[in-house]
């Protein structure tokens, strides 16, 4: 088994997995009509992203896992999602903070994987980034809607962005996976994508009247790990209601 490989794609589908049921939670609790919907189809197109990452994984390991199992049949600590997409919903705005500052990042390192050396990644980040741009240009018209919105609007964007802000720093953490991906020229330095995202992010946020948190209060460590499997309690919530069918019904099939 290629484990490296395994554990970055693992990086890859475990995030948007984690995200994609984070937003479902949302499904018919929108605060509008063509936002629950349009939530819901958000939720949608990283589960389909999800599926692609996870069902290449099981065939690098060669163990016989395959989306399913690698879904539904692995604990929290053998997770590999950013810290950031296990974060509660919270409010409107939370979950707009947290969706903006991931699809900015989302879109750049799917462009630098469409140039990578493996040519099954190249595809599934190719599919997947006609999706991404969409994202990222819904998220980031939504922060400039609600903050040069309302004084209330306002408030509560800049609270969301501020709060989200901690954990964006993992975003662009190298390890020693990540140096061996680049060495073999199937990904990128994490660390190269920072300045593309930051410029993206500081142009919404002036647009949106909104201020930029300083960068350095981006990369405290206790918001960091998630990719090496270090969580916060809110995963195992995700994963109990997640896995719970699975887990009641081992190897059930429609």
């Amino acid at each position: 088994m290629d484990k490296p490989f395994f554990e970055y794609l693992l990086r890859l589908g475990d995030t948007t997995l984690i995200l994609s049921q984070r937003l479902s939670e949302w499904c018919g609790h929108g605060p509008a009509l063509e936002e629950d919907l349009a939530l819901t189809n958000t939720a949608l197109d990283l589960l389909g992203q999800s599926r692609m990452w996870l069902t290449l994984a099981g065939e690098i390991e060669g163990a016989g896992r395959d989306e399913d199992a690698l879904a539904y049949l692995r604990h929290a600590h053998e997770f590999r999602n950013l810290i950031l997409v296990e974060r509660p919903n919270g409010h409107y705005g939370d979950t707009l903070a947290r969706q903006f500052f991931f699809d900015v990042w989302h879109y750049f390192l799917l462009q630098r994987l469409t140039q990578s050396t493996d040519e099954r990644v190249v595809a599934i980040a190719a599919k997947s980034l006609k999706e991404v741009t969409y994202h990222v240009r819904r998220s980031s018209d939504l922060v400039v809607r609600l903050g040069d919105g309302s004084e209330t609007s306002h408030t509560k964007m800049q609270e969301a962005i501020d709060d989200a802000w901690r954990y964006t720093g993992e975003l662009f953490v190298d390890d020693d996976i990540d140096h061996d991906m680049v060495e073999r020229g199937i990904s990128c330095e994490l660390g190269t994508l920072r300045g593309p995202w930051l410029a993206h992010v500081r142009e919404v946020l002036a647009e949106a009247t909104l201020t930029m948190p300083a960068e350095d209060d981006a990369g405290h460590l206790a918001y960091q790990g998630g990719r090496q499997g270090r969580h916060t309690e809110a995963l195992s919530y995700v994963l109990a209601e997640m896995q719970s069918l699975p887990r009641a019904h081992p190897g059930a099939v429609w």
